[in-house]
C-alpha cells in the first residue's frame, strides 16, 4: 500500500507550500544547475536519452531555458551556471491541482489507467497511493507486458531490464531489484501489447520515459518531473503532456506523503 493519511491532518495550499519548501521538494532544491543546463543542451541536440520518448520540434537552448523558467521555476539567468537550482513551489501547487482534477475525472468516469515510474525508490509510494484510490473508485488499473525485457548498457556492462509490477505500478528491474530509468522502451512495449484491443488507457500517470512515450502516443498523460527533466516540460509546452508537476524527485520517500494527500484531495479521493 502507499502512504497512510494522518487523522485530522489537512494539507491546504499554504500548509503544503511550507512543507514543499521545508523538505526541498520545491524551492531551493538539491538538483545542481550545471546538470540542468547540460540536460537542456542534450535535449536540444536531440540526444535520445534526453528526449524521454517524445518526438519534439527543434528547440533552441534559450527557448528551452525560458520554458523551464515558466513551467518549473528554474533560475532565469543563463549566466548562472553552477550551484543549486530552484523549483517554484507555486508552480508545483498549480500543477498538482490540475493533475488532481484529471485524476478526479478518471475516478468519476471509472477510466482505464496505467501507472509507471522511473523513480521507484523515491516515488513508488506516491503511485501506489494513487493506485489504491483509483481502484477503490472503480477504475481499471492496467498491467500489460509484465516480464517484457530489453537490453541496456550500464557503467558496469550490458544488463537486461524487465517490466516489474508493484501491485499495479510498473517499473523496470533486474534480478529482483527495481531500477531508476529514463527509458521509453518499456512503455512502448506496454502500449504495443494493448494497441488494437479493448483495454487502451484513458489516462497515464507516470514520469521520465514512461510519461514521454505515453504522451507521444496521444494518451492523456500526467506526472512528475525534476528540474533536470526538460523534455517533459517541453512536451507540456507542445501539448503532448497534459500536466507536468515540477518536484525534486529524489528526496526521502516519506516527504511526498503530504503532497500525495493534497493531490488526492483535489481529485475528490481524500480520506
Amino acid at each position: 500500500m502507499g502512504f497512510v493519511s494522518r487523522p485530522g491532518q489537512s494539507y491546504d495550499r499554504v500548509l503544503l507550500r511550507k512543507h514543499l519548501l521545508k523538505t526541498r521538494i520545491a524551492g531551493d532544491v538539491a538538483t545542481p544547475r550545471e546538470g540542468n543546463l547540460e540536460h537542456c543542451r542534450r535535449m536540444v541536440a536531440k540526444d535520445p536519452g534526453f528526449q524521454f520518448g517524445l518526438v519534439l520540434r527543434d528547440w533552441t537552448f534559450r527557448e528551452t531555458l525560458d520554458t523551464m523558467v515558466g513551467l518549473c521555476g528554474v533560475n532565469p539567468d543563463p549566466a548562472y551556471t553552477h550551484g543549486q537550482d530552484t523549483i517554484d513551489a507555486d508552480l508545483t501547487l498549480d500543477a498538482l491541482e490540475t493533475m488532481g482534477e484529471r485524476i478526479g475525472q478518471a475516478a468519476r468516469n471509472r477510466e482505464k489507467v496505467l501507472l509507471a515510474t522511473g523513480h521507484p525508490g523515491a516515488l513508488m509510494g506516491v503511485y501506489r497511493t494513487v493506485e489504491d484510490a483509483l481502484r477503490t473508485a472503480g477504475c481499471t488499473v492496467l498491467t500489460p507486458a509484465a516480464g517484457w525485457s530489453y537490453p541496456v548498457v550500464t557503467h558496469t556492462g550490458p544488463r537486461t531490464r524487465e517490466i516489474v509490477y508493484t501491485s499495479g505500478v510498473a517499473a523496470v528491474g533486474t534480478g529482483g531489484r527495481l531500477k531508476h530509468t529514463h527509458d521509453p522502451d518499456a512503455m512502448r512495449a506496454m502500449l504495443a501489447e494493448l494497441r488494437g484491443g479493448t483495454e487502451w488507457p484513458d489516462l497515464v500517470i507516470a514520469d521520465h520515459g514512461w510519461a514521454g512515450a505515453a504522451g507521444e502516443a496521444g494518451i492523456d498523460t500526467v506526472g512528475f518531473a525534476d528540474s533536470n527533466d526538460p523534455a517533459l516540460f517541453v512536451g507540456r509546452a507542445e501539448g503532448k503532456i497534459l500536466v507536468t508537476v515540477p518536484i525534486d524527485d529524489g528526496v526521502l520517500p516519506e516527504y511526498y506523503g503530504p503532497m500525495t494527500e493534497f493531490l488526492l484531495d483535489r481529485a475528490g479521493l481524500g480520506a
